[in-house]
């Protein structure tokens, strides 16, 4: 395993509760859109085993050609002692990055894309955007729903509705309006439906969807291949 040790360079306030931590990149480290990775503190790796106290799976919310590596992440006034670091940490810190994977990447199928997203979950979904920005091809239109109860909804100069890329954005403040806006969505049956958010947003999104006819195969998760088929192999009960 490698593990690339490099700084910060810039701290962006997104929102008064979420930051954007934007690192070098180190020489030899390359991502796609949708990628994850083990973001960690000095010392995790000091004793005989991880101190995973330290270690933390963030996704990645830029495109290398941003050339920066940004973690976008939620930190509140009472937060674990992880985030209680992080917080604290300034431009020129070192952190460490290390098993980088992407579970989500874009996937042109000449399909409609609904990205469904909780809170600062829209952060692993920022670069698939920028992607289809760059790139239309085998989409035929991208379709966002963000629900988050702060109201301080992210990344608004990208997340906007843009009718000449066919692409809509669309955000709501409570579960039970994102519930019925998910549900309208599967009228869709052929679309791909990516999800991002707690466990529990998850696993009561995926009981809708599969409630309401979509399959399976037209799920997407930010989860190892394992975890996936926990999540995608639960019954269907209406």
């Amino acid at each position: 395993m490698q593990i690339y040790w490099t700084k910060i360079n810039q701290i962006i306030d997104e929102t008064p509760e979420v930051k954007t931590y934007m690192l070098d990149t180190p020489e030899g480290f390359t991502w796609e859109e949708g990628s994850h990775t083990h973001f960690a503190f000095e010392g995790f790796n000091a004793g005989e085993k991880p101190n995973r106290s330290l270690i933390r799976h963030m996704s990645i919310s830029t495109l290398p050609h941003e050339q920066s590596i940004g973690i976008t992440t939620r930190i509140k006034e009472q937060c674990s002692e992880f985030k209680s670091i992080l917080r604290n940490l300034g431009i020129g810190d070192e952190v460490a990055i290390f098993k980088t994977h992407s579970n989500v990447p874009l996937k042109r199928e000449n399909k409609n894309v609904y990205l469904l997203s909780a809170g600062v979950g829209l952060a692993t979904f920022r670069p698939l955007v920028l992607d289809y920005f760059d790139r239309v091809d085998h989409v035929n239109q991208i379709h966002s729903l963000n629900v988050d109860s702060s109201k301080d909804y992210l990344f608004p100069s990208i997340f906007k509705t843009t009718a000449d890329k066919n692409f809509t954005a669309q955000f709501v403040d409570n579960r039970k309006t994102y519930y019925e806006e998910v549900e309208k969505l599967t009228s869709d049956e052929n679309g791909l439906f990516y999800i991002v958010g707690s466990d529990e947003f998850l696993q009561e999104t995926i009981k809708l969807l599969r409630a309401n006819g979509v399959q399976p195969e037209q799920i997407m998760l930010d989860k190892h291949e394992q975890q996936l088929a926990t999540f995608l192999s639960e019954e269907v009960t209406n």
